[in-house]
């Protein structure tokens, strides 16, 4: 079981979690993978670290993220725009585009309609999806709330403690329709000392497919905020830096066929 500790570069933090997920990952088969049935493929099995959490500071130049935390480019930054494009898009366009993506495999995870149960889009912009489209999402109370929202918020009270935006929503409690749920559990903003830092929250990753991407693609989000706020408030957001990102992954591992990846650095 791993611990949390701060890294002053990304580069480090990578390889910590490579060393210890190497070191103390524990072989553990869960029996299915994305909603699909793997029990019988062994090499679908898995070596685990549980509860690894890391805080790193964040630059506010992103050649210098992209120098740290080698994300797979152009991809990722063609699928952040994506993400933060203002529509609940699904399936989008840039999932093909993933240096991962296999047809067959990947399409197992799509609707007859073509639909994923999820995307980042849809959690996102949710009452900008397809269905929802000029109407609004209602929740128990009240309508959902999307990254506008978070803006504004951040806007009308810079110091909340309320900015938190969720992409594990209600409908995936207990993953009964059967299908794929979200890795990440959502992302929390917080400003203090003129610097917003983000609390990143995941159940599980995959350290060779998504580490980086998710990593790089938390920071991009961060700075987005900060300019989106800027152009509006710029006499309160002007002056913020970027400051932390602490990441607390319950599950990181890697798969059985993989794990000699690993040994490679």
């Amino acid at each position: 079981m791993s611990m949390r500790r701060y890294y002053g570069s990304f580069e480090y933090a990578i390889e910590a979690a490579r060393q210890a997920l190497l070191r103390e990952g524990k072989h553990v088969h869960v029996g299915h993978w994305q909603g699909v049935d793997v029990k019988n493929k062994p090499d679908m099995a898995t070596y685990e670290l549980l509860n690894h959490s890391f805080t790193c500071a964040v630059s506010p130049v992103v050649e210098e993220l992209r120098k740290q935390i080698k994300p797979n480019l152009p991809w990722a930054d063609d699928h952040f725009y994506e993400r933060v494009g203002g529509e609940g898009l699904n399936p989008g366009e840039q999932y093909k585009n993933w240096p991962y993506y296999v047809n067959k495999a990947n399409d197992v995870h799509r609707t007859e309609g073509g639909k994923f149960t999820h995307t980042y889009m849809e959690r996102i912009w949710p009452n900008s999806t397809e269905e929802h489209n000029g109407q609004t999402m209602m929740g128990i109370r009240y309508r959902y709330g999307d990254l506008d929202d978070l803006l504004n918020l951040l806007l009308r009270e810079p110091l909340t403690r309320q900015a938190f935006l969720p992409i594990w929503f209600p409908e995936d409690t207990g993953a009964h329709h059967g299908g794929r749920v979200p890795c990440t559990l959502g992302y929390h903003f917080l400003l203090r000392d003129d610097e917003l830092h983000m609390w990143y929250f995941m159940r599980s990753c995959d350290f060779i497919r998504h580490f980086r991407d998710d990593i790089y693609l938390a920071c991009r989000l961060l700075l987005w905020v900060m300019d989106e706020l800027a152009n509006v408030d710029s006499e309160t957001w002007g002056k913020v830096r970027p400051g932390k990102l602490t990441m607390h992954i319950s599950s990181l591992h890697v798969f059985a066929a993989e794990h000699h990846l690993l040994k490679r650095g």
